[in-house]
């Protein structure tokens, strides 16, 4: 989660001696929300309490819809919510940081909560990788693409290095001041419950339905698609086919009518549908 989609945000004063990060964890464990951001002298640091998990009623939709396509990459990944997601949170931020995958550093934790430092600079916004994207549509095809590029290239340095992600929409994707992507939001972990190629394939499908819009709309499309085929390519044969097998049975969406009036998400299908059918080209 991101600082605009938070529905508050707390300052504190300045400290003037180093922080006490476990005590500044104690004092804040009855915030409002269960994500908050709080300005510091010199740092800014975010405190994430326990939340709920997601309904019952999403994990059974979800499963229906795998068993319906038989497509193992919709299968829904459990997210009990509460201690256990704190839990599984910490251990993924720690475990990616010490991989060398830029991630929030964790610096305090309590059985319902934990604190970590911002991805930004003091003072500084580091803006989401779908945010950045958007922006640079101004700017044309070429800016789109270079970004666009970069979360490729972060996705696939996260799977070499023998992960994978949580939800690997670009929201969850930060473009930090040196230009380094890192990630965040990590309450559940696919991997204990999925293949390891369909956990693979299931990063490429978020990524791809969280940009292709705004590649359609940056005039991007044509060789967006050149460079969706060469990260395919290097995938392990087995993502490949996962994949492969998940695009093609959702080609129904080509008979989707392109009109502004269904809506963002249904144009935003079909245009994930235009840069995932370059997979069989």
């Amino acid at each position: 989660m991101l600082p605009q989609d938070i529905p508050d945000q707390a300052k504190t004063p300045p400290a003037q001696n180093a922080i006490d990060y476990e005590a500044f964890l104690r004092a804040h464990l009855n915030q409002p929300h269960s994500i908050m951001r709080y300005e510091q002298a010199h740092e800014t640091l975010w405190v994430k309490r326990a939340n709920r998990g997601n309904p019952a009623l999403n994990y059974w939709l979800l499963s229906t819809l795998a068993r319906l396509f038989r497509a193992a990459v919709l299968q829904p990944v459990p997210n009990p919510g509460g201690a256990a997601s704190i839990r599984t949170e910490e251990r993924r931020l720690r475990g990616f940081r010490t991989l060398g995958l830029r991630v929030p550093q964790v610096l305090a934790t309590a059985e319902q909560a934990f604190v970590m430092r911002h991805l930004g600079r003091p003072g500084e916004e580091a803006p989401s990788l779908s945010n950045a994207i958007e922006s640079a549509i101004a700017q044309g095809a070429p800016a789109v693409l270079q970004l666009w590029q970069q979360g490729l290239d972060a996705i696939r340095e996260v799977h070499a290095k023998g992960e994978v992600l949580s939800q690997a929409v670009a929201r969850n994707m930060v473009v930090c001041s040196d230009g380094v992507i890192g990630f965040i939001d990590f309450e559940d972990d696919p991997a204990a419950h999925l293949p390891r190629a369909v956990c693979m394939a299931r990063d490429a499908l978020n990524y791809a339905q969280s940009t292709a819009l705004f590649l359609q709309q940056a005039g991007a499309m044509e060789p967006a698609q050149q460079q969706w085929r060469a990260f395919v390519s290097d995938m392990p044969l087995q993502a490949q086919q996962v994949l492969r097998r998940t695009v093609s049975k959702l080609g129904w969406v080509r008979f989707l009518p392109r009109s502004k009036r269904l809506g963002r998400d249904t144009l935003r299908v079909l245009a994930a549908h235009d840069l995932l059918t370059a997979t069989a080209a």
